[in-house]
């Protein structure tokens, strides 16, 4: 799994860890404004902002802050004053290094986040750019089904470092029952609900359940016949148009995915990209 904010998040909560944040960006980038890496007192990087050229920069920095106890804004690339670094894009991006973040604040939004709750964190910059971070719960997949396409999903998920949770209507699970809706399961808004079953007559009661949630992508597998009686079905049990219009099916981006490889990364992109699309910084 890669590195994101959270971990630099979570190591910036411990005494000596600086924290550096870009606040703003000129031109493209390859990461987003409010990416962050957090630097130990040993010097050790966790996270990542770019190419090892920029973390080992920002170490530096924080070293050299520490020193005075207070955060410095910088400019990096485009438009910085320090002529011998220059970032191969060409654009330019504005840090802010804090030598010394609130580490009690870090922690709070931490664990804000392991409850799965939204949360920000103040930057005391006093400048122009971002004022604050603002973080959302990590993804999470809550998947239905059986068969070698719901074991590879959860499998290549889980390898990506997201959340899974798989529940098989082949195995004996309380949760799961026939015509019932799951029990002892919620979704929230940064939850991914997937059915990915042969055997259809199971998604009635589990996708009637996904549609009373937030749950911010809900998808089903199935041919064109099985799509439109689930359809016909659900509007019978009074669900309508808007609720509806929520199922992705066929699930995934690519047209006609037969192997059940190419059918589960298909469907991952499509849940990361409608995923990726509630970041609160864009």
């Amino acid at each position: 799994m890669l590195p994101d904010d959270r971990a630099a998040l979570r190591a910036a909560a411990q005494a000596g860890v600086g924290l550096c944040t870009i606040t703003a960006i000129e031109g493209s980038f390859s990461r987003r404004v409010g990416a962050q890496l957090a630097v130990g007192s040993d010097g050790a990087i966790i996270g990542s902002l770019a190419d090892g050229c920029l973390e080992r920069q920002l170490a530096a920095e924080i070293t050299a802050a520490r020193d005075t106890g207070r955060g410095v804004m910088r400019r990096f690339g485009a438009g910085s004053p320090l002529i011998d670094f220059r970032l191969p894009c060409g654009s330019g991006i504005d840090i802010w290094i804090d030598p010394a973040p609130d580490h009690a604040a870090c922690a709070d939004v931490a664990a804000r986040l392991d409850a799965r709750e939204q949360a920000a964190l103040p930057l005391p910059h006093g400048g122009a750019g971002l004022a604050e971070r603002r973080y959302i719960p990590p993804l999470r997949l809550l998947l239905f089904g059986e068969g070698p396409e719901l074991d590879a999903l959860a499998t290549i998920a889980r390898g990506a470092g997201y959340l899974v949770e798989c529940l098989r209507s082949d195995s004996a699970q309380p949760a799961l029952a026939l015509g019932r809706a799951p029990q002892g399961l919620a979704a929230d808004p940064w939850t991914a609900v997937v059915l990915l079953f042969h055997d259809h007559e199971w998604e009635q009661a589990i996708l009637q359940w996904a549609l009373a949630t937030p749950a911010f992508f809900i998808g089903a597998q199935g041919g064109m016949d099985t799509r439109a009686g689930r359809l016909e079905r659900l509007a019978a049990a009074g669900q309508g148009p808007e609720q509806l219009a929520r199922i992705h099916s066929p699930v995934g981006v690519i047209p006609r995915a037969r192997e059940p490889g190419v059918l589960v990364l298909s469907a991952l992109a499509q849940i990361v990209g409608a995923y990726e699309a509630l970041h609160p910084h864009g």
